[in-house]
């Protein structure tokens, strides 16, 4: 099985690759503006937002005689009030965000359906949810995710191919980190459980889509009970 990651050389995408390459999957990822230190021979650098390069990054990884699995982790956010939002800003959020995603995924369902077989995983958030003050870019992006992921589910159920969601709400990874403790310390007050979630939740969750075949465009939460 091959396994594709989008936004792998940081925060959640370099964690889900370097775990995914102990239990010995073959993993490929990509990489945009942040430098590479670990795993340079599985990494290549793509702009998500080019349709072109991200063609060119799946073609060369994978063929319609591989078990392919698409992880959608690339992401960019802006922070702004709606009515002080720059809207390149804006716009440059939402082509990362839902363009390239829907690239990457446009990109591997042709190999995907040849093969009849195929495990597309998306990551929205709970910011799209709740809705929180400055998000609106981010939150757009996330939310459309989606819609988009019923409407290609139903066109390729019948193709072996799921495509899911992961709704995240605050892990110990990532942005996160960089939070100042006050602001962090009600983020932790905020949520059922009084801590961020453990990143291998997350790993569980994308194992448990890829071995499952009967979920399908569907959005699971993972947020510790914060809603």
């Amino acid at each position: 099985m091959k396994i594709l990651i989008t936004g792998s050389s940081r925060g959640i995408g370099a964690f889900l690759m370097k775990e995914l390459i102990k239990k010995d999957y073959d993993v490929f990822g990509t990489y945009h503006s942040s430098s590479v230190t670990e795993f340079k021979e599985k990494l290549t650098k793509v702009d998500i937002k080019d349709e072109n390069q991200v063609r060119d990054w799946i073609n060369s990884k994978v063929t319609s005689k591989d078990n392919v699995v698409l992880i959608n982790c690339a992401g960019s956010n802006y922070n702004s009030f709606a009515h002080k939002a720059q809207a390149d800003e804006w716009k440059s959020v939402v082509e990362t965000n839902l363009f390239g995603t829907f690239y990457a995924i446009q990109n591997v369902l042709p190999i995907m359906r040849e093969k009849g077989f195929g495990r597309i995983i998306n990551f929205a958030s709970i910011v799209a949810q709740k809705g929180i003050p400055g998000t609106s870019a981010y939150a757009a992006s996330k939310s459309a995710l989606w819609g988009l992921s019923k409407s290609i589910a139903v066109e390729n159920a019948n193709k072996g191919i799921t495509i899911n969601n992961l709704n995240l709400g605050y892990f110990d990874i990532g942005m996160i980190t960089d939070v100042p403790d006050p602001i962090l310390d009600q983020i932790k007050n905020s949520i059922p459980s009084k801590s961020l979630g453990n990143p291998e939740n997350i790993l569980r969750s994308v194992e448990y889509l890829i071995n499952n075949e009967y979920i399908n465009g569907s959005s699971l939460d993972i947020n510790g009970g914060l809603f």
